[in-house]
C-alpha cells in the first residue's frame, strides 16, 4: 500500500517520527503539495494522509487509486464528502487531540488582552523600569477576570475545557449551544440562547467548527449586541468572523479586545482587515493553539492508528 503525506512539514518539522505509518506501507513524505502538484504525486497513491489540501471532485480524480483520506484534524470542510462518498473513499479525521492546547490558548490571548503580559515585559526589556520612578509602572489599564462573565460559543470538548478553567479564574459562565446541554449547566454555569449570550458575557468564546451557517456568525450585527467594553475571541475557525466589522467594533470602543489564533485566509494576506488595527488591543497568533509537542504527538499517533484500522477492515474516526 502507497501512503502520501502530502504537508508533512506543518505537523512533523523534525522533532516527530513517520515510522507508525511505516508499518502499513511505503510511506512517501512531502513538505508541502502545491494543487499543481497533487496530480502527479497521486497518481499510485492508495492513502493520502493531509490536512489544508482541498478534496474537491476534480482533485479526487486525479487520484485513480485512493481509497482513504487520513486528515491530520478535526476540522473536514476541506474534503466534499459526497464526492468522496461517490468514490468509496473513507475520509477519517483526528478528534479531540489538542483540546487542553486550545483551552489553554484561549486563555493566554484573553491574559494577553487583559495583562498586557508581553507588551511589559518588552518594556522592561527596554530599560524602562530602570528609569522608573516608582517601585511599579503599567502602561495600559489592567483588567481583573474574576467575576467577568465567560461566555462560550459551543459547548463541545474544547467549550467544556475552556468552561472548567473560566471557572477557575472565578467566572461565571453562559454557553450557546446547538442542542440543549442541561447537565452541564450548575455550579456558576447556564446555557442561553446566543443574543442573550452576546448581552450578558465580558468575553465572548468561539468554538463551532466552520459551516455555511456560522460563517461571519459574528458580523456587525452581532457586534452590535455585545457589552460595551467586552472582549471576543476564536481560536476555532477564522471564517466566523467578520474581521472588517471587529477592526470598526474596536476603533470605536464597542470591543475592548480582540484575540484570535485564525483569521480568515491562511497563511494571512497583507490586505487582511486586522492588520489595520495595529495599536488597537488586539492579540493574533499564527494558528499555534494546536502544535504543541504533545498535541503533535497524540496527532501523529492517531493517524496512524486511523490508517491501521482501515487496513484492518474496521475504519475509525471515519466522518461522514
Amino acid at each position: 500500500m502507497n501512503i502520501a503525506v502530502l504537508e508533512g512539514y506543518v505537523n512533523n518539522p523534525g522533532d516527530l517520527s513517520w515510522d507508525a505509518l511505516e508499518s502499513y506501507g511505503t510511506v512517501t513524505v512531502y513538505d508541502r503539495t502545491p494543487r499543481d502538484q497533487l496530480a502527479q504525486r497521486m497518481a499510485d497513491v492508495d492513502v493520502a494522509v493531509s490536512s489544508k489540501t482541498v478534496w474537491d471532485a476534480e482533485a479526487l480524480g486525479w487520484a485513480p487509486r485512493l481509497k482513504m483520506i487520513a486528515l491530520t484534524s478535526t476540522g473536514y470542510n476541506v474534503v466534499d464528502l459526497d464526492a468522496a462518498r461517490a468514490r468509496g473513499i473513507v475520509v477519517s479525521n483526528v478528534p479531540a487531540y489538542s483540546t487542553p492546547d486550545v483551552a489553554q490558548m484561549t486563555f493566554a490571548l484573553l491574559l494577553e488582552l487583559c495583562l498586557h503580559v508581553g507588551e511589559h515585559s518588552r518594556l522592561v526589556m527596554d530599560g524602562d523600569w530602570t528609569r522608573a520612578k516608582d517601585f511599579s509602572f503599567w502602561s495600559t489599564p489592567l483588567v481583573e477576570l474574576a467575576g467577568k462573565t465567560m461566555g462560550i460559543v459551543g459547548m463541545g470538548s474544547i467549550g467544556q475545557a475552556v468552561d472548567r478553567i473560566a471557572r477557575a479564574f472565578d467566572m461565571p459562565v453562559v454557553f450557546e449551544n446547538r442542542s440543549p446541554k442541561p447537565q452541564l449547566e450548575g455550579d456558576g454555569v447556564r446555557q442561553a440562547g446566543l443574543d442573550e449570550l452576546l448581552a450578558t458575557a465580558d468575553v465572548v468564546s468561539l468554538h463551532v467548527p466552520a459551516t455555511p451557517e456560522t460563517e461571519h456568525m459574528m458580523d456587525a450585527a452581532a457586534l452590535a449586541k455585545m457589552k460595551d467594553g467586552s472582549y471576543l475571541l476564536n481560536t476555532a475557525r477564522g471564517s466566523l468572523v467578520d474581521e472588517q466589522a471587529v477592526v470598526d467594533a474596536l476603533r470605536s470602543g464597542k470591543l475592548a479586545g480582540f484575540g484570535a489564533d485564525v483569521v480568515s485566509v491562511e497563511p494571512m494576506r497583507p490586505d487582511n482587515p486586522l492588520l489595520q488595527a495595529k495599536g488597537a488591543n488586539i492579540v493574533v497568533t499564527p494558528h499555534i493553539a494546536w502544535a504543541t509537542h504533545e498535541a503533535r504527538e497524540r496527532l501523529l499517533a492517531t493517524v496512524a492508528a486511523n490508517v491501521g484500522a482501515f487496513v484492518d477492515g474496521r475504519p475509525q474516526n471515519v466522518v461522514d
